[in-house]
């Protein structure tokens, strides 16, 4: 199925660093590398463990999938990965994507609230599901469409894993180049496109509001 059974080669070259300060550290992350390292050896590399080299003191706080671009913010003391953490379960953290969908996705506006919970005989895949998935949210907005592509915002209320792909499928219009949802447009598209546009929030020790912003690469 598409990409899906390919040889991990993440990207070569540096990280962007957005922002440093004490306590934060927010990067660009490109597509094709690992947020953190997977199963085996050979899946080592990832966002993370590149940054401990530069960042030793370095702490996860949320992920974005292997093929998914843009802003990622990462904590740089125990208590601000406390707080960071606090602020994401609340849902205090506002994250815009950006993606290009199949098809001419209708409404301009709309919101997609269906569960979801993984797809066990075909993980790491996810699916809709009414009797056991966990509540998942994405409101959206179309920034440029025609009759074979959408340019749309993406804004999840939630962070169920895969949430954006799947809640795009269940409208019909799956995000292009992705391996899972939508492998047949993978010839055409040679990465999911799909970017995290925008992360905002408070500053988990001075409290001012910051938006991180990274242009998309597509």
């Amino acid at each position: 199925m598409g990409r899906m059974n390919t040889i991990y080669d993440p990207p070569r070259g540096s990280i962007p660093v957005l922002h440093e300060d004490t306590d934060i550290l927010v990067v660009d992350k490109p597509a094709g590398l690992l947020s953190v390292p997977g199963k085996g050896d050979h899946l080592a590399d990832c966002l993370l463990t590149r940054l401990e080299k530069a960042f030793p003191t370095v702490r996860l706080v949320h992920r974005l999938d292997r093929d998914t671009s843009g802003v990622m913010i990462f904590a740089l003391t125990e208590t601000a990965q406390k707080r960071v953490n606090q602020a994401f379960e609340a849902r205090k953290v506002r994250k815009i994507y950006l993606a290009r969908l199949a098809g001419r996705l209708e409404p301009a506006r709309g919101t997609v609230d269906l569960p979801l919970i993984v797809d066990w005989p075909n993980r790491p895949l996810q699916k809709v599901c009414f009797d056991t998935g966990k509540p998942a949210r994405t409101d959206w907005r179309v920034k440029r469409a025609d009759d074979t592509e959408t340019r749309v915002e993406l804004y999840p209320l939630t962070g169920r894993s895969h949430q954006l792909r799947v809640h795009m499928l269940s409208l019909g219009h799956p995000i292009l180049g992705d391996p899972f949802y939508a492998p047949e447009s993978c010839a055409e598209y040679p990465r999911l496109m799909l970017h995290a546009l925008e992360l905002r929030l408070n500053h988990p020790i001075s409290g001012h509001g910051m938006t991180f912003r990274a242009p998309a690469p597509f």
